[in-house]
């Protein structure tokens, strides 16, 4: 099986899809590459944008001055976000706040986590520590414990609900179904509970997330709102099948599940890349390709000693210094000079020190990201994604 496409992104992430929807709604022929499900099924499925200070876009212009943010610039970052917003939306999916606004949810720790967007399903996440909070629990659920959260409140309380399964993806299936559903809603309300918020794990549901979040919050008549969970993530997972649901209705091909076994190059061009399989080849052609297959974490990137390289074109990798000074002394501390490497590229997010023309590159395998350091990986992976789409268009 073979293709011939306008763009062919590689890798399947935040970054790769946007790329892939903007370049869809343009009318463009395109086809995604991914060697498995992206490391944004594992998150909150929250968009972090900048977690410094409390308006993440004026705070861009306090990054150093090779961040990737500056190469897409206040406006069209606030622009790529409301795309987001808009995919999500028609996905049944929606996500609140306000993009020159930050807030906090609460996480399964019971400590608090900075973030801008989140899914309508945490808009109540943000409340006042003096404020009362109930948290419903689920008999034995694993790696979610409601004494961690209440301790940390001196207004707070919890209740355990047994829904007969133990997992959160068990348990989100469980809340599809009506019965199930409404048997939790009767037994929720009969609780004497004070007046305050409501916080579940987030296990509402999993496609039919809002619909069983709107009717739980009915039932009720309190605002409730979910807490991440250790992964699995459900709100990853959904933020994830959004986005893959409103590619396939965009008609973007998808070759997931593969990885890339060779390129094929003319002159200054990349012509095709070849899939690794056990039967039959697939080459896929492309005018245009953008690589977004993330940092270390997704295997964009591997170090080996005292080097740093990228896995599917071996572009120049930039390098701060010597394996010594990769890491701070406490590991736990932000801001590892490690977090530095990538791609470096120009003003149109083509890789530099290389004379590939026809090659983009987007998301966290930038150079100079550091996105824990700064907590902007959602939202850079968003930008850059749909800035590199748009630089493409000279290209097909």
């Amino acid at each position: 099986m073979s293709g011939s496409y306008d763009v062919v992104i590689i890798g399947g992430g935040i970054s790769g899809m946007m790329a892939a929807v903007a370049l869809a709604e343009k009318g463009r022929k395109v086809a995604v590459i991914s060697k498995g499900d992206p490391v944004c099924c594992f998150s909150t499925g929250c968009i972090d944008v900048l977690a410094d200070g409390d308006d993440p876009l004026n705070g861009l212009g306090s990054l150093p001055d090779n961040h990737p943010y500056h190469l897409v610039g206040e406006d069209a970052v606030a622009k790529a976000l409301e795309l987001f917003r808009d995919i999500m939306s028609e996905e049944g999916m929606p996500y609140v706040g306000d993009v020159h606004v930050n807030r906090r949810v609460l996480t399964s720790l019971g400590r608090s986590k900075v973030t801008c967007l989140v899914p309508e399903t945490m808009e109540f996440a943000d409340f006042d520590p003096d404020e009362y909070i109930h948290v419903i629990s689920f008999y034995k659920m694993k790696d979610f414990y409601p004494q961690y959260i209440t301790s940390r409140y001196t207004n707070a309380d919890y209740s355990i609900f047994d829904p007969g399964v133990i997992t959160t993806a068990g348990i989100a299936e469980k809340f599809e179904n009506r019965p199930f559903l409404e048997k939790f809603i009767f037994w929720l309300r009969d609780l004497d509970i004070p007046e305050g918020r409501i916080a579940v794990p987030a296990v509402l549901g999993r496609s039919l997330a809002g619909d069983v979040y709107h009717q739980v919050s009915a039932g009720c008549g309190r605002k409730i709102f979910e807490i991440p969970t250790m992964p699995p993530s459900m709100p990853g997972l959904r933020l994830f099948g959004g986005l893959k649901k409103a590619l396939l209705r965009k008609g973007v091909n998808l070759y997931w599940g593969r990885g890339i076994y060779s390129v094929e190059k003319l002159g200054n061009r990349i012509e095709a890349v070849t899939l690794a399989s056990a039967g039959r080849t697939t080459r896929v052609e492309g005018k245009a390709f953008i690589l977004a297959t993330g940092s270390f974490v997704s295997g964009g990137l591997q170090a080996f000693m005292d080097t740093v390289t990228e896995t599917v074109f071996d572009l120049p990798t930039y390098l701060p210094g010597s394996r010594g000074t990769w890491f701070n002394d406490d590991f736990f501390a932000p801001g590892h000079e490690i977090e530095k490497a990538g791609i470096r590229v120009d003003s149109s997010f083509r890789p530099v020190e290389t004379e590939i023309d026809n090659l983009h590159v987007c998301g966290s395998i930038l150079a100079f990201s550091e996105v824990m350091k700064h907590r902007c990986g959602n939202g850079m992976a968003i930008a850059t994604g749909v800035a590199a789409a748009q630089a493409c268009g000279g290209l097909v």
